[in-house]
């Protein structure tokens, strides 16, 4: 395994295949600085790059929080000028989890409320223990989630349950979680359950998983006309790869593929 630094906190580890991006704040409960969210945007840019990774997941090395959002006692001694100069990199943070190009997985361990909720919201699936805390306070607060909430969980389990969840800005435990569709997988151990998961998924075509994924992110809120179209494009981009010639054959063969990524 290697691992490499962006900055203080913020680390990319390489498992073979699979890339764990590693919040790296434990003394403040990975609590989201101008600094950590450059961090994150500048590890994401490089993960997105790399064509070797054919998953990440998202942990943290806290042991009681997954990410408790934007660090408000940095907020808070902000101007209103340097908190509009401080948004785009907060918004890189989150649009560069949201749009790697990879399937994304988070593992959430403790609490995961407002931004670090968000991040995990960015991630296509979300594996949690039973210590998961999950929501989206900001309304309590005076503000709204801005790092995607709005448009993610109604996305994820619809209008009136997001509605719900955000103009209450209740906390939600990892069994009610799992059963209002806001995580996908309850494990004895996040981040172990989520890196197995990520190590399934890394055993198919790289070049098919983008593309999936592509597919799946462009499609949705398209009627099924239009994402159909999506859908055909997507499959044109693979149908002549070597991925799905080393695929085709190791089938026929009877044989593990050994997937060129191209």
């Amino acid at each position: 395994m290697s691992e490499q630094r962006f900055g203080e906190f913020v680390a990319v580890r390489h498992h073979d295949h699979v890339a764990e991006l590693v919040l790296d704040r434990p003394k403040a409960m990975n609590a989201v600085s101008t600094e950590m969210a450059r961090s994150i945007g500048a590890a994401c840019d490089a993960l997105a790059a790399d064509p070797s990774v054919r998953v990440t997941v998202l942990t943290s090395s806290n042991d009681k929080a997954f990410c408790v959002g934007a660090d408000l006692k940095e907020r808070n001694s902000l101007s209103d000028a340097e908190l509009v100069r401080q948004r785009p990199v907060a918004r890189g943070a989150y649009t560069g989890v949201l749009e790697l190009p990879m399937p994304t997985v988070a593992a959430v361990h403790g609490f995961a409320l407002g931004g670090g909720f968000e991040l995990a919201l960015a991630c296509d699936l979300i594996v949690v223990d039973a210590t998961a805390v999950v929501g989206l306070p900001e309304v309590s607060v005076g503000v709204i989630p801005g790092g995607g909430g709005t448009q993610l969980l109604p996305r994820r389990v619809g209008a009136a349950r997001a509605a719900e969840l955000v103009f209450t800005a209740r906390r939600v435990a990892a069994a009610e979680a799992v059963s209002l569709g806001l995580v996908d997988q309850l494990v004895d151990d996040a981040r172990v359950g989520a890196l197995e998961l990520a190590g399934r998924i890394a055993a198919n075509s790289p070049v098919g998983l983008r593309a999936a994924k592509r597919a799946m992110r462009l499609g949705q809120g398209l009627d099924l006309r239009a994402g159909l179209e999506v859908e055909d494009a997507a499959w044109r981009s693979v149908a002549f790869s070597g991925d799905r010639a080393e695929g085709v054959a190791a089938f026929n063969e009877k044989r593990r593929p050994e997937w060129p990524g191209e």
